[in-house]
């Protein structure tokens, strides 16, 4: 039967499966969970995925921001297919998006509540010599960065599902940090990549159930 959202897990350059999927199964969304690899724009690897009309969005990992062209070829091709701090109705779902990953230079609550060293982008790029900016902005090396500002943003939305690429405290290698963002947004789902691993589980004390997808792995949720 088709219809349902389709989730993508880290691609790093590789489409098969998921065009696949969606020529098999026809979803109403797709979504897309951050290291794509991109050597061409984002669009044109997906072009059938265009073609046919179905909707796509993604949201970025910490690969993402390896090459200034892999950089380009997401950020830069359809910037209005970025879910990151922000949400959509797909397959009658709210899907709202977290893209990146905890630095210990910026942010880093795995365990605990820590305190930011930078709380928002506008703090860590005052702190940043402009030799070591990146076109006028924060270093190439920092937009990978999850901030606290990300996380207050998502508190205006209620969602059904939040889409990370880091993973939350159900993980061995999760964090705290998306367990609050999971809560800030009020979603029942976190969908997440970035370990390479299929797996299921809920954060503690919750009831928010959480869904890890392995590398260029296809989740179909009807």
């Amino acid at each position: 039967m088709p219809g349902g959202i389709l989730f993508y897990g880290d691609p790093h350059g590789e489409w098969r499966p998921l065009l696949k999927a969606c020529r098999d199964d026809r979803p109403d969304a797709v979504v897309i969970l951050g290291d794509c690899d991109l050597d061409r724009p984002l669009s044109q690897e997906v072009a059938p995925i265009v073609e046919a009309g179905i909707p796509i969005r993604w949201i970025y990992g910490n690969h993402d921001i390896d090459r200034p062209e892999w950089h380009d070829n997401l950020w830069g091709d359809r910037p209005g297919w970025n879910l990151h701090a922000t949400w959509a109705v797909l397959g009658g779902r709210v899907v709202v998006g977290l893209g990146g990953v905890f630095s210990e230079k910026v942010w880093y609550p795995r365990f605990e509540a820590a305190e930011p060293i930078h709380a928002t982008r506008r703090s860590l790029l005052k702190a940043t010599p402009a030799v070591e900016r990146w076109r006028g902005g924060l270093p190439l090396r920092a937009r990978d960065a999850i901030f606290p500002e990300d996380i207050e943003r998502l508190r205006q939305f209620r969602a059904d599902i939040l889409v990370t690429h880091e993973a939350p405290s159900a993980h061995r290698h999760g964090f705290l940090g998306i367990d609050e963002a999971a809560k800030a947004c009020r979603a029942s789902l976190v969908i997440h990549g970035h370990h390479h691993e299929n797996c299921e589980g809920e954060i503690p004390g919750t009831g928010i159930g959480v869904r890890g997808l392995g590398r260029a792995t296809v989740f179909l949720l009807r």
